[in-house]
């Protein structure tokens, strides 16, 4: 399996600083001392400023109020236990809109049966009519139809 292209980019890059790094140590002993040394403070400089760089990639982004809007950002003063409640506020309207709208719904069709119920119980018909067999051709021969 390949790996994905950030990862491969990341490590080609890794390999040529890595290769560059042994070419350029490789020619510093010729040098005079002043000049091998800013080379090392060069070196120091940029090793600092990857580690800083690297540890702000790790640190993930987070949501952070500003105003009366939210961004995304480093929160500076951490987090309050109110926000963890206020942005799980949305998902707790949408539940209880969730069960509303089934106990409506299981309501609706309860009426709906109740009406049927009640419809088969006041028919001059008895309820087992409808379920005997020759009702269905009772019904299809025409009997039924008052002239």
């Amino acid at each position: 399996m390949n790996t994905s292209p950030p990862a491969s980019n990341e490590m080609a890059a890794e390999r040529f600083a890595r290769r560059l790094t042994a070419h350029l140590s490789a020619g510093t002993s010729d040098l005079p001392y002043d000049i091998s040394e800013r080379l090392r403070a060069s070196r120091m400089q940029a090793l600092a400023s990857r580690k800083k760089a690297v540890s702000q990639l790790r640190a993930a982004p987070s949501l952070v109020s500003a105003g009366h809007s939210a961004v995304l950002g480093q929160d500076q003063e951490g987090s309050r236990w109110w926000q963890t409640i206020l942005s799980a506020l949305p998902i707790m309207a949408l539940l209880a809109g969730l069960v509303v709208i089934n106990l409506d719904m299981d309501e609706a069709g309860t009426l709906e049966v109740a009406e049927v119920d009640a419809a088969l119980l006041a028919d001059d018909l008895p309820p087992a009519a409808y379920s005997d067999p020759g009702f269905v051709q009772f019904l299809n021969s025409g009997a039924a139809q008052p002239r």
